[in-house]
């Protein structure tokens, strides 16, 4: 007999009797319930050992027997949607619970956090958003660049260890060296396999870069070969005294050469790091530790983020906001993101091509004058903090003089990435403050993607955007900057091409500081970048977890955590 069926028979007996102990035979239930005598005894000794019911037999002819209810229907229904939930099977647990939104969250409170199974480590999180892609050279919002960081390997990496500084270190390659200055050797460690068990190999890396190299970040490859087994060779057509550094960039991480004909490999990517994907759907994204990993082994066995709606992510826990507000302890080890929240202006087909539009969209929508409109009440909780250029740190904005001449036309549009927690509240202040001037504002919602690839950039005066460096290396900058292309379509060709001589000075120049302040001093003060404001990362620390070190993508490393018992 399934579960559900004997579920089925259980609310049909305790609806009849009234959830009450009560004195019947086995003749009465076997009416009540449709069947035999001799099914009867199968689904009592069924609901006995299921401890539903106690079942007292009477001894002697024509005495009657005891049915004791152990359990309401309401709690074998909640019980039971209990474990769909632990699942993930969220939606037969809601339709368990007759469609009790309620009901159903507070049972996904009690998931989240650590737990053991079968000797497993398992570590839930809340988020608010489900992850459509996690491959590297898609372009990948904060908290899928640290999942892609999780499931892929490149030849070099960040070494991200707490008190060191971010160095590059092998990762796929465990050794390199510079025959040239254009000619780079790198040493690959050997029977590195992917999730799906084949061992990588040079076609693996040659396929990999030959899509890498048409991103304006990597045009200098000109070649990759594999002069003997395990090793790599890449030539180039400029100098680069970095370039084991460029490796460690998210778009340069190893697929296999076949992926493009793997189905759903967006949502279910193949990678060779220490996790593997094995659920990604609209509630839940799950990895388990990959066994046959080069490296260290992980030390949390499974990772679950659970999709739930209103979840407002300021910063990542393993409770959910209403469990929090009553019995934990926010960290008070929080750090600065390496970033901010910016607007970019279009200023090739844009309003801000336009001096007058330029000089008003800086004199009216800079850092502080935005904020001073803010409800503290909705966006306390995101912990922000004026901008003064695109980094903590910099001060970079120019604040141009009062009376501020405004312009004629009275629509700009305003484009913002979807399925952000604060974007749209920013953008009514925009237009909260244009209106002031009698300026309408035009809102898009558009994926991060398509901003990024500049869909409908002809029609769009401004978009309100985000960058997260999650380093803080003086490089850092440079993927950001060259990231599809986005800031070079709408930049005037000329200022931009000074910032690639710049960086192709640096490339050409051992030993040379990273030109970081001349870029972030000319996309603000030029007024193609207006930054707004940064904000605060980091991750509860008040569970039991040890090494839960927030890195600078508001995250945490999954393989370096662990459950030490509160006793030990």
């Amino acid at each position: 007999m399934s579960g559900q069926r004997l579920k089925l028979q259980f609310q049909r007996l305790y609806n009849h009797f009234g959830g009450d102990s009560i004195e019947t035979n086995l003749q009465d239930i076997a009416e009540v319930l449709f069947c035999t005598r001799r099914n009867v005894r199968m689904v009592i000794n069924k609901m006995v050992s299921e401890g539903w019911i106690d079942w007292q037999p009477a001894v002697g002819r024509g005495k009657q027997s005891r049915l004791i209810f152990n359990n309401t229907d309401s709690e074998l229904q909640l019980n039971y949607a209990r474990k769909l939930v632990a699942e993930g099977k969220l939606e037969p647990a809601l339709v368990t619970l007759d469609h009790n939104a309620e009901k159903l969250v507070q049972l996904i409170q009690e998931q989240l956090g650590i737990s053991h199974h079968q000797g497993k480590q398992i570590v839930r999180l809340p988020y608010y958003r489900c992850f459509e892609n996690i491959t590297p050279l898609k372009p990948l919002r904060r908290s899928e660049q640290h999942l892609v960081r999780q499931i892929f390997s490149g030849l070099t990496q960040l070494n991200e260890e707490k008190g060191e500084e971010e160095t590059v270190v092998g990762d796929i390659a465990h050794t390199w060296e510079a025959i040239t200055p254009r000619h780079w050797r790198f040493y690959l460690r050997p029977a590195i396999r992917f999730h799906d068990g084949r061992l990588l190999d040079s076609h693996d890396i040659f396929a990999t870069f030959a899509k890498v190299k048409q991103l304006s970040l990597f045009a200098h490859i000109d070649e990759v070969t594999s002069p003997f087994s395990n090793i790599i060779d890449f030539h180039l057509s400029q100098d680069d005294y970095h370039f084991p550094d460029l490796l460690a960039n998210i778009n340069a991480m190893i697929q296999p050469a076949n992926h493009a004909s793997l189905p759903d490999y967006e949502t279910f990517p193949i990678g060779t790091g220490p996790y593997k994907v094995v659920v990604n759907d609209k509630q839940r994204f799950k990895l388990e530790a990959f066994e046959q990993y080069f490296g260290f082994r992980a030390l949390t066995d499974v990772v679950e983020v659970w999709i739930l709606n209103n979840f407002a992510a300021c910063y990542l826990q393993p409770t959910s906001s209403d469990t929090l507000e009553h019995n934990v302890h926010i960290s008070s080890r929080l750090s600065m993101d390496q970033g901010c929240t910016f607007l970019l202006l279009n200023r090739i087909s844009g309003l801000a091509q336009q001096a007058d539009w330029l000089n008003y969209f800086q004199s009216r929508l800079y850092s502080l004058n935005v904020m001073r409109e803010m409800d503290l009440t909705q966006v306390g909780d995101f912990k922000l903090f004026n901008a003064y250029g695109l980094l903590p740190g910099w001060i970079h904005t120019q604040q141009l003089p009062e009376p501020v001449v405004i312009p004629n036309k009275r629509l700009v549009t305003l484009a913002y990435q979807q399925e952000h927690p604060i974007y749209p509240y920013v953008a009514a202040l925009i237009e909260k403050l244009l209106a002031k001037d009698g300026i309408r504002l035009k809102i898009i919602e558009l994926s991060y993607e398509d901003i990024i690839l500049g869909k409908q950039v002809e029609k769009i005066d401004i978009w309100l955007n985000g960058m997260s460096l999650g380093s803080t290396r003086s490089d850092a900058i440079l993927s950001w900057l060259h990231n599809f292309d986005h800031i070079q379509r709408v930049m005037p060709i000329n200022e931009f091409k000074q910032l690639q001589q710049v960086i192709s000075e640096w490339r050409s120049t051992p030993k040379r500081a990273f030109p970081s302040d001349i870029i972030g001093q000319t996309l603000s003060q030029t007024g193609q970048t207006i930054p707004l404001f940064h904000n605060w990362l980091g991750v509860d620390d008040s569970v039991q977890l040890q090494g839960m070190e927030s890195n600078l993508l508001g995250w945490f490393d999954f393989k370096s955590v662990w459950s030490k018992p509160q006793n030990a």
